[in-house]
């Protein structure tokens, strides 16, 4: 033991990766719906490790930091951008209103209990469920002009003050959002049927769009043999989708094979059917199957279904569909034949509902013939072109141009305010993020590498905070003591309550889209799938994703000015 403990010392970067292990392993564990999540048992295995008194330098902390606030601000910077335009200003107002109670109603309670900067920092990051402000908060406390050792202290100070309240942070606002949050929409009934009314509004139940997926339908493709009373006997490939979209049915005819033939070829414009002869056609499972008797019989024939179907992303760039709904693109007179699978936003995926509403930077999951998926890209934007290659030229320069923004300070008498190059790395990313979705080409960061940079970013920057902080973290925890967590619990729920006040009565958002509102303003990631099973919706993801972004921005920023107005 004596030898291992002696390597870690020499070695701490051994240290730092068996946190991250150990933390994660941790992390998974749940009771029903309770976890400590990998940040907050990194954390916690951090402080253990850290008894072993192993010196990390702070300079290697920062760098994995860095890391993570460009990661976060690329992620979301489209979003970000896209609320300043007028469809999102009212979840960007929303937004910017919860961070600031949450900024005022966390600085109260730390003037009444008499918190340092440091304490007060923290209590924001586990209240409000904004781990970076342990970083940003860091780096502000590092710009005060107070000696070295009252700013060490203020530092240790966050973490401690971090893992007693974010517990709560998370959990509780899940629970709050969940179980409480209907009742300001009249209850858990009420707030059900307004989603199943949005969802009915939102064409659910329409049968006009089957090109779309739910989970109880799949794009299929079958073959059939045409019978003498066929519908689809003298009737060329273009009618005979035409017959098959005034049922309201995306049918396509993908290829055949005339009658007595062994040639399979793909459709011809001029070409009209024959008994017996068989096709191929594609579609949404039960609409293929809906037409059967009417085709003829189905035929199992490895040779005539063995084709390629591509299946592929597309940013959405064009300006022209920008804006539409899914109905809508739909029913444009394009000349592909392609089916949508899925959208995404920010990463996070919508409900694919015909009224959903595609924005610029929206990610478009498409599946059809190779020809049809080309011709599809054209009109909608930009493949997203599979790549295990990130643009780290554009990585290097967003973090250098972020910080040189970040060390700009503007002096006011005594006091000098700066953003830190924290924060203006985190402003880099969300610019850079948005110049990706303008100019696809530019800057790209595959989603598996943007996942390592934003999750081993985060959790090594904990690992090493947790290390260097844990000789102090039992005393600091003596100081602040278990009232720390009933005052964490207030700085929680009372921006919570706030914030559904405003979503019913101010806003008057529906309740899906209030309660996902409230979710993303927090950034509160738990809260989404609790509030959908509590309401048995997938809509809150729409209120989600403009307030997710804007409310990682804003929160982070916020763990700044408390600094400042608490020293």
């Amino acid at each position: 033991m004596e030898w291992f403990i002696t390597t870690l010392r020499q070695y701490p970067e051994l240290a730092i990766f068996m946190t991250i292990a150990l933390g994660f392993f941790i992390g998974r564990f749940k009771y029903k719906t309770f976890s400590l999540g990998s940040v907050t048992s990194v954390l916690l295995v951090g402080v253990i490790v850290g008894q072993m008194k192993i010196d990390i330098s702070s300079d290697l902390k920062q760098i994995f930091f860095l890391i993570f606030l460009f990661s976060v601000g690329y992620s979301v910077g489209p979003q970000f951008f896209n609320s300043l335009k007028k469809s999102g200003i009212p979840q960007l107002i929303f937004t910017i209103l919860i961070a600031v109670f949450g900024l005022l109603v966390t600085w109260l309670l730390a003037r009444m209990m008499g918190y340092d900067a440091g304490q007060s920092a923290g209590l924001l990051a586990g209240a409000q469920t904004i781990s970076a402000v342990i970083g940003v908060g860091g780096d502000t406390i590092n710009s005060l002009n107070i000696d070295a050792s009252t700013k060490q202290n203020m530092i240790n100070a966050i973490p401690v003050c971090y893992a007693v309240t974010y517990l709560f942070g998370t959990i509780g606002s899940a629970f709050i959002l969940a179980q409480i949050g209907p009742l300001f929409w009249g209850g858990i009934k009420k707030a059900r049927q307004q989603c199943r009314n949005l969802e009915q509004k939102m064409g659910m139940d329409s049968q006009d769009m089957p090109s779309m997926i739910s989970p109880f339908s799949k794009i299929v493709s079958r073959a059939y043999n045409l019978g003498e009373n066929s519908v689809a006997i003298g009737k060329t490939t273009k009618e005979l989708e035409n017959y098959f979209l005034e049922k309201t049915y995306h049918i396509y005819v993908e290829r055949f094979r005339k009658r007595g033939s062994k040639d399979i070829l793909d459709v011809k414009p001029e070409y009209r059917f024959q008994p017996h002869d068989d096709i191929v056609i594609q579609g949404r499972g039960e609409y293929v199957i809906t037409e059967m008797k009417e085709l003829g019989k189905e035929v199992f024939d490895r040779q005539l279904l063995n084709f390629k179907v591509d299946n592929i992303k597309v940013m959405l760039i064009n300006k022209k569909v920008v804006g539409m709904t899914i109905r809508k693109l739909s029913q444009q007179k394009y000349e592909f034949k392609v089916n949508l699978q899925k959208v995404t936003r920010g990463g996070m995926e919508l409900p694919l509902l015909p009224e959903t509403q595609l924005q610029k930077g929206d990610m478009l999951y498409l599946i059809g013939p190779k020809n049809d998926i080309n011709k599809a890209v054209k009109i909608l934007g930009y493949p997203d072109v599979r790549t295990e290659k990130t643009d780290m030229i554009s990585i290097g320069l967003g973090i250098l141009l972020g910080g040189l923004i970040g060390v700009l300070a503007l002096h006011i008498g005594k006091a000098t305010i700066s953003l830190s190059t924290s924060g203006g790395v985190l402003i880099a990313g969300l610019f850079f993020g948005w110049l990706r979705s303008q100019h696809p080409t530019f800057a790209q960061i595959p989603e598996p590498a943007l996942w390592i940079m934003n999750n081993l970013g985060l959790n090594a920057f904990i690992a090493v905070v947790g290390i260097t902080a844990a000789p102090g973290f039992v005393q600091g925890f003596k100081e602040v003591g278990p009232m720390l967590f009933v005052v964490g619990a207030i700085a929680t729920t009372i921006p919570l309550f706030l914030g559904m006040i405003m979503a019913r009565y101010v806003f008057k958002f529906d309740a899906a889209v209030g309660l996902g509102c409230c979710c993303g303003a927090r950034t509160t990631t738990a809260g989404l799938p609790a509030v959908q099973d509590s309401l048995e919706s997938k809509l809150p993801a729409l209120g989600y994703t403009v307030t997710y972004a804007v409310g990682n921005t804003i929160l982070i920023i916020c763990g700044i000015i408390l600094v400042f107005l608490m020293s």
